[in-house]
């Protein structure tokens, strides 16, 4: 079997001929999310969000999972399909934002604010997970804290952004956690209680940013990701995650234009796929470091030697099955 230098070596086109063999010899398929690299998007059975990738994780009777995306998202996978073995190219990929959030520290805030129903948006480490209600992700948040019982507030982990979204779409009254910790009066009734993460991509957008696509794209129709700030979310035309996004290009066809508020895996794919539009990028600086350490080489060392194996302990599976199950139920 070669090494990664071997593979690093070769052209694109012979790494997609080696990739094909393995694929086939290993009995792999791929997972594939939005934001990768578009010459590894190319190898996609299935692409799109974490809501997209997580349902089709769950469907899956392959032997080989191949995950390009970030390591919450491959232990979703797992978890959902214990049968599978998964593997990530770059097992390094993570997420800051689900750093943002501990299972110690989620303990001790439910602790803190009465036992109050949990929303973990997929973001999160399985750990995190398990001490959840439910989980949620960006296309399916506000319909998933509609579904909570009526009597209990909600603690929502760990985006500040997407939770402030859902409360505004849901009618709920919204909290930060950080302002609670510095001695804020708790509101009466049910709330919304933010936890104060972010995603560093989306949360670098701002209001100048819009103002400035909008002046060189006048005609152009601004949809963002409700991961922006509210500010940015305020100013958009349209609200959605990606899979959102690539359905309301393809289906909107009376849009000749669009300003795309994401990171950038997307607006490439959707400038290839429609290359009779105007495809924008809200800001150039929405990358993902992480989204792009999966690269064609990488995938091929990785299926060649089945490398970057992602495991859950079972009582932590177990409990963050239940979780992920519950979301999948509501979507």
């Amino acid at each position: 079997m070669r090494g990664i230098e071997d593979y690093q070596r070769l052209s694109s086109d012979a790494l997609y001929t080696d990739i094909a063999r393995l694929k086939q010899e290993r009995g792999g398929i791929f997972l594939v999310h939005n934001y990768q690299r578009l010459e590894v998007q190319r190898l996609a059975d299935h692409i799109g969000d974490s809501l997209a990738l997580a349902q089709a994780a769950a469907k899956s009777r392959a032997r080989l999972i191949v995950f390009c995306g970030v390591h919450f998202m491959a232990e979703t996978a797992k978890i959902l399909n214990p049968r599978s073995k998964v593997i990530m190219p770059d097992p390094s990929a993570g997420c800051p934002m689900a750093d943002m959030v501990t299972p110690e520290a989620l303990r001790a805030t439910k602790e803190r604010y009465g036992d109050p129903s949990v929303v973990a948006y997929v973001n999160t480490s399985a750990a995190v997970k398990a001490g959840s209600d439910i989980c949620c992700t960006s296309s399916n948040a506000v319909a998933v804290v509609r579904s909570l019982p009526p009597d209990r507030s909600i603690l929502f982990v760990p985006d500040r952004n997407l939770g402030s979204y859902a409360a505004r779409i849901s009618g709920l009254p919204a909290r930060d956690l950080a302002a609670a910790s510095a001695g804020a009066p708790a509101k009466a009734g049910r709330e919304l209680i933010l936890w104060p993460g972010h995603c560093y991509v989306h949360s670098r957008f701002t209001v100048d940013d819009v103002r400035m696509a909008r002046e060189d794209h006048p005609g152009a129709r601004l949809i963002v990701h409700p991961e922006c700030q509210p500010e940015v979310v305020a100013l958009a035309d349209e609200v959605a995650s990606t899979s959102g996004m690539v359905k309301a290009v393809r289906e909107q066809a009376g849009i000749a234009e669009w300003i795309i508020g994401t990171e950038m895996g997307l607006v490439d794919q959707l400038a290839s796929a429609h290359p009779g539009k105007g495809i924008h990028p809200l800001a150039r600086h929405a990358t993902c470091s992480n989204m792009k350490l999966t690269t064609l080489a990488k995938v091929a060392w990785a299926l060649d030697n089945e490398q970057g194996e992602v495991t859950v302990p079972a009582v932590v599976a177990d409990r963050a099955r239940l979780a992920l199950e519950r979301m999948l139920a509501v979507s």
